[in-house]
Order: C-alpha cells, then sequence, then structure tokens
C-alpha cells in the first residue's frame, strides 16, 4: 500500500560519532574486566620481590600489555558473538551486539590491539614473556572461534588464562615459580570460573541454549561438583604451602604464614555464598561489592605480608 502523499519520508538510522565510538569500542574492551589483570603481582609478591622500581616499572609493562591483550580478545569474541548476544538479557546491551560499534570495526580494532601486545612484548620483555602473551593470544583466539563449545575444555581454557596471568610477573622477573603457588592459583581460577558457569545454568534455565550453547550439555550438579572440588584443591594447595616450613615463625612475632590459613579458608567460604545461590555469574562483582569479603581478603593480605616480610 502507497504512502499517504504528505507523509515524510523514512529516514536511515544515524551513524554514531566518533567520540560514540571510541566509547563503544572502550565498553567492549571491558575496563571492569582489567582488575583481572593485576594476578600479574601475584608471584613477585609472594616471593616478596616488589621492593624496586625496576620491578614496579616491568610490571606495569606486563599488565599493559596483558590489558590490551584481554581486550584485543574481547573485541573479537564480541564481533563473532553478535547474533548470539543479542538473545541474552544482559548482552544484547553490549557496544557490537546493539550496533554502537559495527562488527568490522570491531575485529580490525582487536586485531591491531592483539598485534601491537605480541609485537611489544617482544621487543620489551624477555622471550619467556613474550611467549607467554602469545600463547594467552592464541589460546583465547582459539576459544573464541572453537574451544568454547567443547565441553570442559572451556573451563580449563578460562583457568587457564588467570593462571597465565599470574605466571606472568614471575616470569617477566626470573623468579621461580612455587608449585604450590600454581596449585593453588590454578584451582582458585578453576573455582570461580564453575562457580560462574553454575551461576549461568541456575540463572538461564529456560534460555540457556540461546545464549550460552554449550550450557545444555552441562548440568547444575555437575558444575556446582566442579566448584567444590575446586576449591577444595585451592584450599588443600595453600594449607600444604603454608605448613610447608613446619609450623614456625622463623624470626617472626607470629607464625603469619600458617595464621593467613584461616583468613584464605574465610575468603572461600564467604565467596561460596554467592557460588551456592547462582549470584557469582560476574565474579569481579562479587570481589568489589561485597563488604565482608574485602574486609576478609585485607586481612588475609596483611597476614600475608607480615609473613613476606617476617615480622
Amino acid at each position: 500500500m502507497l504512502d499517504p502523499p504528505d507523509a515524510a519520508p523514512a529516514r536511515p538510522a544515524a551513524r554514531p560519532g566518533a567520540l560514540a565510538l571510541a566509547a563503544g569500542l572502550v565498553r567492549t574492551a571491558r575496563p571492569r574486566q582489567w582488575v583481572k589483570n593485576t594476578l600479574v603481582v601475584a608471584a613477585p609478591v609472594a616471593a616478596g620481590q616488589l621492593a624496586s622500581w625496576h620491578s614496579a616499572a616491568r610490571l606495569g609493562l606486563v599488565f599493559a600489555l596483558f590489558t590490551a591483550a584481554a581486550s584485543a580478545v574481547y573485541l573479537v569474541n564480541d564481533a563473532r558473538d553478535a547474533t548470539a548476544d543479542r538473545a541474552h538479557p544482559v548482552k544484547r546491551n553490549r557496544p557490537v551486539a546493539a550496533g554502537l560499534v559495527p562488527v568490522p570495526l570491531a575485529y580490525a580494532t582487536g586485531t591491531v590491539l592483539g598485534l601491537g601486545a605480541a609485537v611489544a612484548a617482544a621487543a620489551l620483555c624477555n622471550a619467556m614473556t613474550a611467549l607467554l602473551l602469545a600463547a594467552y593470544l592464541a589460546m583465547q583466539l582459539a576459544y573464541c572461534v572453537r574451544l568454547k563449545h567443547v565441553l570442559v575444555v572451556d573451563l580449563t581454557v578460562v583457568t587457564t588464562g588467570f593462571l597465565m596471568r599470574a605466571m606472568v610477573g614471575g616470569i617477566a622477573l626470573g623468579i621461580p615459580l612455587s608449585r604450590w603457588f600454581l596449585i593453588t592459583t590454578g584451582f582458585g581460577a578453576l573455582f570461580m570460573v564453575a562457580a560462574k558457569r553454575y551461576s549461568e545454568a541456575v540463572q538461564m534455565e529456560e534460555a540457556r541454549g540461546a545464549t550460552r550453547a554449550l550450557l545444555t550439555q552441562y548440568t547444575a550438579g555437575y558444575l556446582r561438583f566442579v566448584w567444590q572440588l575446586a576449591a577444595g584443591v585451592a584450599v588443600l594447595g595453600y594449607c600444604l604451602w603454608a605448613l610447608e616450613s613446619g609450623g614456625v615463625a622463623n624470626g617472626s612475632l607470629l607464625p603469619w604464614r600458617q595464621l593467613s590459613v584461616v583468613a584464605f579458608v574465610l575468603a572461600v567460604l564467604r565467596y561460596a555464598v554467592f557460588a551456592d545461590r547462582g549470584t557469582a555469574g560476574e565474579p569481579e562483582d562479587v570481589i568489589l561489592r561485597d563488604r565482608p569479603l574485602a574486609v576478609i581478603g585485607l586481612v588475609w593480605a596483611a597476614m600475608y605480608g607480615m609473613a613476606v616480610a617476617d615480622l
């Protein structure tokens, strides 16, 4: 049917301006997720080797490189998942899914960031750091393309990403990595990743196949088993590390290393409350917004710091 003569012609949708595009790209890079990259200081802090300006500057560089690499992966991931994200009640508001950032621009920006991070790591860091960053990029891109659709492998890849962040600081500074550090960090990461998947499975019970296809292959009971098992192994690893010195104070006023086990276990128990409720879908929100967990974390950090400093 023809429009009436006085009907105004339809206007094409306005294209976002440069400022809106820049803001959309920054949002797609997930600034709130950058807090995860502070894990690069984990190994140096554990070894008590974060006192010099040289070490701080090197870790700052590694933090920036991992942030660029992670942002590149987020941009590519959102470009690939734009259609699926539009079916998700929250993810449909992401800039790429909402049409604020064109898919080709997201791909191009992600490519530039990823290649830039890899080249900078090769030029400015030692060979092992550059290799680890390149492996992180390759693994995460493989995850975006295929591995996130493979049962259990998806949990392993995301967990390994956290573990790589924790390892890279020590590798950049030439610090040997303790087996207990790797076990505790790895299974602690798996605990949080499995709790996130469990929360998604609980919250998206009716539409989970449309939002994350792999959730149709997991059961809530299985994911609960995984995060409970991972939490137990992480606590066991930390206890073995803390008690490795035989439970003595080694010149300190109190055995801070052993006492820090209490705060560590309480932190795991507090986080498990949110995991059990199915509200741990955004780990950074749980960590940053829950005041009791923040207080427990500060107490643990104080005890750990005194253990490292032999106070």
